[in-house]
């Protein structure tokens, strides 16, 4: 058994999901579903851990903890051609800012609370107990990688893991862009001229906040929570003309609070009004 499969096996047993890197830091070639990203990176909405492909596919979304899988027949031939072991952080609950050069280290040292330290060829990855979005290029040489990303198994470190704080949040936080949620966000009205049925503002207040909680309650199958969240929200006020583009933003808000990108966003509100006929 090599040295990869031997360090993937005992991270899977600390509840840590792995996939094998070939050569370059990337994945291994997709399965035949998710060829050429054909699943748009989302394949049938499956999370970390329960792709049905026996091999290393779609990145982050392959890592498991099952050690049938990852001592299968079908990642052998990968884990003998492996270059290193990857591990996805939002799926054991972690975060890894990844600070590429010495002055990113400096940066770190000098702006966040220390935590678990881990060498890299270039710089250190900070390890925090915690999730969030993950993000490149958050300032220079820093990378956030979290939920939906995957990160290189270079050693256990040193130092003790520390919860993730607000100062390393703040850095995928951006200035919103209105205009571009707004048009992909698009909601047509009704030929009730925009006169809402319902009457009230209250009962759409109401399922605004409710269709919130849901996505920010979603403990697992996010991208699933988040478009039939939007279904709903849709079948119910998306042809009466009383979504604004304010409310739009909430439910867009919450998703990407969980891990969906802006883009993740707009095919599942598209989706959902094409599945309803809009």
């Amino acid at each position: 058994m090599s040295d990869l499969l031997n360090t993937a096996l005992g991270l899977a047993a600390a509840r840590v999901p792995v996939l094998p890197l070939r050569a370059g830091k990337v994945p291994f070639g997709n399965c035949p579903d998710c060829r050429d990203n054909a699943c748009g990176g989302r394949p049938t909405m499956k999370t970390a851990g329960t792709c049905a492909c026996p091999r290393a596919c779609h990145g982050w979304a392959a890592a498991t903890t099952d050690p049938a899988v990852i001592t299968s027949p079908a990642w052998a031939p990968k884990w003998r051609a492996a270059a290193a072991v990857a591990y996805h952080p939002g799926g054991a609950g972690l975060t890894v800012v990844d600070l590429d050069d010495a002055d990113a280290v400096a940066w770190a040292r000098a702006t966040l609370p220390p935590t678990r330290t881990v060498p890299t060829t270039r710089g250190e990855h900070w390890i925090y107990r915690g999730t969030m979005r993950s993000a490149n290029a958050v300032r220079l040489g820093v990378d956030i990688k979290s939920t939906m990303s995957y990160a290189r198994y270079l050693g256990p470190g040193t130092g003790t893991m520390t919860a993730l704080p607000d100062a390393v949040r703040a850095l995928t936080v951006k200035e919103p862009r209105p205009a571009r949620t707004a048009q992909a966000a698009s909601v047509p009205t009704s030929a009730l001229g925009g006169q809402c049925p319902h009457r009230t503002s209250v009962f759409l207040e109401r399922g605004i906040a409710m269709a919130e909680q849901r996505i920010t309650g979603a403990a697992s199958a996010v991208h699933a929570t988040v478009y039939r969240t939007f279904l709903a929200v849709l079948s119910t006020h998306g042809r009466c003309g009383c979504l604004t583009d304010t409310h739009i933003t909430r439910l867009f808000a919450a998703a990407q609070a969980k891990g969906e990108t802006i883009r993740h966003c707009t095919d599942a509100w598209a989706n959902a009004r094409t599945a309803l006929g809009m």
